[in-house]
């Protein structure tokens, strides 16, 4: 009798009781953990993006006590930072022979990546060290005694995938406060199935990191506006939290530089909706960003003489007088055509197009951006529910400028999952906005019975995570091959000695993979990478993936011009075909041999063991 006593009671506490409260907290914990590691079994994929290697790769250098310096270097980075040193050390740097102006024969500077991201990687790298060499032997990392994941990669994902879930957490404390628990837990379950949050999860990138900015600066927005509608208001709760707002948009600038445009929005919404002290919140919030992003800045110019190092010209990248990554390339630009307007124009109205009629429609996989813009024209009866939608549609209307007259080279070698892809930031505004509607619409039709209700909402989640149950279903290849191939990168950076400079076309891969320094490529084979070799620092390994061998023989080898790179590697791959529109359809692929190469080129050796991903040239033999 006793024991069954005991044993009621224990079913009781499970069914009403305090087992409630730990049930719902196990399934809270456990069903995201479970989808992680399925994810993360099926559909985890190595880097593909430029933009992620660099970041670690810079985080390395920081864990390493190196600062920030950068292993992949930019022609253009070379020359901001020489002529910065010309200019304001004349005496010290007479000639690039003697003095190192470039600073490339010692560590350079990093000027392409703002700093919080890779801050965070390096404490994480301090925290968990990871394997840097590739793995072919222990399962997980490997299958069949080949390659498959990279392990300082799946640390990164890791990280990124908790940051997902503090996004999802601050989606479903946003929607509870905004409306209720039953948009909360559909908006949170909604943001946990979203296919292309995972997919960035796992890219590396600071998109993550800057979601959870953004959340935490509608949350204090939020709460602004609420604190400044009451009769008497918490002055000093306002002012707090308008120094935490401008904090924290300055933190998501040094995340990434384009999120510092946001400071416009919130400093608009707090100025409109502040209550009665709304001025001086709004001057606050833009001190508080301004003072946060100063250090960074002064940095940049010390090294640099520019405010934000290459980032800052990426207005000027894609234009027609920079097409392509042809300024980032090159050793010496003509940037007198950056001060017109036409270029930046036609960027603009031809990006702008693109969004407006693709990237803005695929928010929240679709369903939910059709969802979102329909509840625009929904009267919201919250007011702090209404005042952050005008937040959302401004903060929206403003990464859709910044995004078109940003987008870059990076965009096309990634085009949905790159640093570039501002929109995607917007996503939990969409879903918590979207739900709402979603509800809203729900309630007004004359649907009694609870079943339906459920089947309906059921069926939205059901298209919301069909694209995320494909991708784990179709197990998505773990190598981003081609062009980027691990074992390959480390094999060929250890051949290499410590100080000299290797050029790639993908350097950001040689400088994580490998760890060793390498150039990108100049716009040229000739001048440019003479004035490169000659009098900066020889030049002691060529690596062309095959996103360079692999060229179009008639467009790009042919009439790409004489000196570029893809005509250079066809003429040493085929050196027989020297006059190859006599003989077109003739062409055979020759291991190349010392005599292969122009005799100007000082690069003339290459390896007789098997590099599946592209061609090595050096100056001597290595191996």
């Amino acid at each position: 009798m006793f024991l069954q006593e005991r044993l009621q009671a224990a079913i009781h506490v499970l069914e009403v009781g305090f087992g409630v409260r730990i049930i719902r907290w196990l399934a809270i914990i456990l069903v995201p953990a479970a989808m992680m590691v399925l994810y993360d079994t099926r559909a985890y994929h190595n880097f593909n993006s430029p933009e992620a290697m660099d970041a670690a790769q810079v985080a390395r250098n920081i864990s390493a006590g190196r600062g920030f310096t950068t292993e992949c270097i930019r022609p253009f980075s070379i020359y901001l930072v020489q002529k910065h040193n010309r200019e304001t050390r004349p005496a010290e740097f007479l000639s690039t022979n003697i003095t190192d102006a470039a600073q490339v024969n010692t560590a350079h500077p990093d000027l392409a990546n703002a700093p919080l991201y890779p801050v965070a990687l390096a404490g994480l790298m301090k925290a968990w060290t990871p394997q840097w060499k590739v793995e072919k032997r222990k399962p997980f990392w490997s299958e069949g005694g080949m390659f498959r994941r990279y392990q300082p990669e799946f640390c990164i994902a890791i990280f990124n995938q908790l940051l997902l879930f503090g996004v999802v957490a601050l989606t479903f404390l946003l929607a509870r406060k905004l409306f209720d628990g039953t948009t909360a837990w559909l908006a949170a379950g909604l943001t946990l199935g979203l296919d292309v949050l995972w997919k960035f999860s796992v890219s590396g990138l600071s998109t993550m990191l800057l979601m959870v900015i953004f959340l935490g600066l509608a949350w204090c927005l939020v709460k602004a506006e609420e604190g400044g509608r009451n009769a008497q208001p918490n002055v000093r709760g306002l002012f707090l939290l308008a120094l935490l707002a401008g904090l924290l948009t300055g933190l998501g600038m040094l995340t990434r530089y384009s999120f510092g445009w946001l400071i416009v929005p919130v400093v608009i919404f707090l100025t409109n909706f502040g209550g009665a002290r709304r001025t001086g919140l709004g001057v606050v919030a833009t001190l508080a960003f301004a003072l946060t992003v100063l250090p960074w800045v002064i940095r940049n110019e010390a090294v640099s003489g520019t405010l934000f190092g290459t980032a800052g010209y990426a207005v000027a990248e894609g234009t027609f007088t920079f097409p392509g990554a042809r300024l980032m390339q090159s050793l010496n630009p003509d940037l007198t055509s950056a001060y017109w307007i036409v270029p930046y124009e036609r960027k603009l109205l031809d990006n702008l197009g693109f969004i407006l009629h693709g990237d803005i429609f695929h928010l929240g996989e679709g369903w939910l951006a059709a969802l979102f813009f329909a509840g625009l024209l929904l009267s919201l009866r919250d007011t702090g529910a209404r005042r952050l939608r005008y937040f959302v549609l401004m903060s929206l209307g403003v990464l859709i400028f910044v995004e078109a007259l940003g987008r870059t080279q990076l965009a096309f070698i990634t085009p949905e999952f790159n640093s570039e892809n501002l929109l995607v930031l917007v996503t939990p505004f969409v879903v918590i906005f979207g739900a709402a509607f979603f509800l809203t619409m729900l309630n007004q039709i004359d649907v009694p019975a609870l079943e339906a209700r459920l089947g309906m909402i059921v069926v939205l989640a059901a298209l919301i995570w069909q694209p995320l149950v494909f991708t784990i279903i179709s197990k998505v290849p773990t190598i981003a091959y081609p062009p980027y191939y691990p074992p390959d990168v480390q094999r060929i950076a250890g051949w290499m000695e410590p100080d000299e400079l290797m050029m790639s076309d993908i350097p950001w891969a040689v400088a994580w993979y490998g760890d060793h320094q390498c150039a990108w490529t100049t716009i040229n084979s000739q001048y440019e990478f003479f004035l490169l070799n000659d009098h900066i620092k020889p030049v002691s390994g060529l690596y062309l993936s095959l996103e360079t061998v692999d060229a179009k023989f008639f467009s790009e080898c042919l009439q790409g011009g004489v000196d570029n790179w893809k005509r250079f590697t066809w003429q040493i791959l085929s050196p027989q075909q020297r006059n190859p529109l006599d003989e077109l359809g003739k062409i055979t692929l020759t291991t190349p041999r010392a005599t292969d190469f122009p005799t100007s080129f000082p690069l003339r050796y290459s390896p007789q063991e098997t590099i599946i991903s592209g061609l090595f040239i050096t100056d001597r033999q290595r191996w």
